[in-house]
């Protein structure tokens, strides 16, 4: 028995008063109609109209069952109605996350332009520096800086990022250029406050991964103002290629030990692989892959 049908049409034979009326509107044979509403009964256990040569009426267990099936049918229908928009055209809520700096820095303004494209999308953006697990907080697209773990998510190369070592020109004028990670005994750092940084700066001798002490000069929880600090001459920090692209272009910093620097970490846009992939995910994809590479490119 299908039970949603079998809602379907007591529902129309409340609304129409008569198991015949119901038959003509849902273009049934009444014999047909009439035997699928006592199956209902049958597995309901209980009846769901009185019916007299007069009248038919619902019962008080069929107004408790009428209203639940309503609720039902009412939210199937609007479930459908909210998918098929979703992929036949590009619609919807879309939620996206990244690292913070990251998404300030290239997220928005891509997402910003795939709006512009897009008016029936409208975007949520989390900007947090904490990976978050995209099922249970409903996110369709992640922006992942780092190795990925292994998962059931799909991933999309985009680019990559450098973990570099950088001092203002003023700095490096003063106390020199460090030459090779030793050097750093001797100078300022400028750390984040994070227990990757108490633990040392990572390089890469040879085929060696070595890890070097830092003393820091400056304590920070946050890469913009790791950054600022440099800048204004305070010492060495120790951030991501794509923070700082724009001042060493400027000039405001300098990269040093580039040829120790450890392997550079991948960029991806991950979504969880869950059923047909929604048209406002696909379509941000296209548009947000390219835009990303070439952004990468000169950072």
């Amino acid at each position: 028995m299908d039970r949603l049908a079998s809602m379907a049409i007591v529902l129309e034979v409340a609304q129409s008063g008569s198991l015949s009326a119901a038959a003509r509107k849902l273009r049934m044979p009444l014999a047909s109609l009439s035997r699928k509403v006592s199956e209902l009964e049958a597995h309901l256990g209980a009846q769901i109209f009185t019916r007299t040569s007069r009248k038919l009426a619902l019962t008080d267990s069929g107004e408790g069952y009428l209203a639940a099936a309503r609720r039902i049918l009412d939210d199937i229908s609007e479930a459908e109605r909210t998918i098929a928009g979703e992929f036949r055209t590009p619609s919807g809520e879309l939620v996206v996350t990244a690292p913070v700096v990251f998404g300030r820095m290239h997220v928005l303004p891509v997402a910003t332009a795939f709006l512009k494209s897009h008016p029936d999308i409208d975007l949520r953006l989390i900007l947090t520096d904490q990976p978050l697990n995209l099922a249970e907080e409903h996110v369709d697209v992640a922006l992942r800086i780092g190795p990925l773990p292994d998962s059931q998510m799909r991933a999309r190369l985009v680019g990559s990022t450098r973990r570099i070592i950088c001092a203002s020109p003023a700095y490096l004028a003063v106390r020199g250029p460090p030459k090779t990670p030793a050097d750093l005994a001797t100078h300022d750092g400028i750390t984040l406050d994070s227990l990757a940084s108490a633990a040392g700066w990572q390089f890469r001798d040879g085929k060696r991964d070595v890890t070097v002490p830092v003393r820091p000069r400056v304590k920070v929880n946050s890469p913009p103002a790791a950054i600022d600090a440099a800048i204004a001459g305070l010492g060495l920090t120790r951030v991501l290629s794509y923070q700082v692209a724009e001042a060493c272009r400027s000039g405001d910093l300098q990269i040093v030990l580039e040829q120790f620097e450890p392997e550079p970490w991948p960029i991806h846009l991950v979504h969880v692989l869950q059923g047909p992939m929604a048209l406002k995910v696909r379509a941000f994809l296209a548009w947000a892959a390219p835009e990303f590479k070439a952004r990468l490119l000169t950072c």
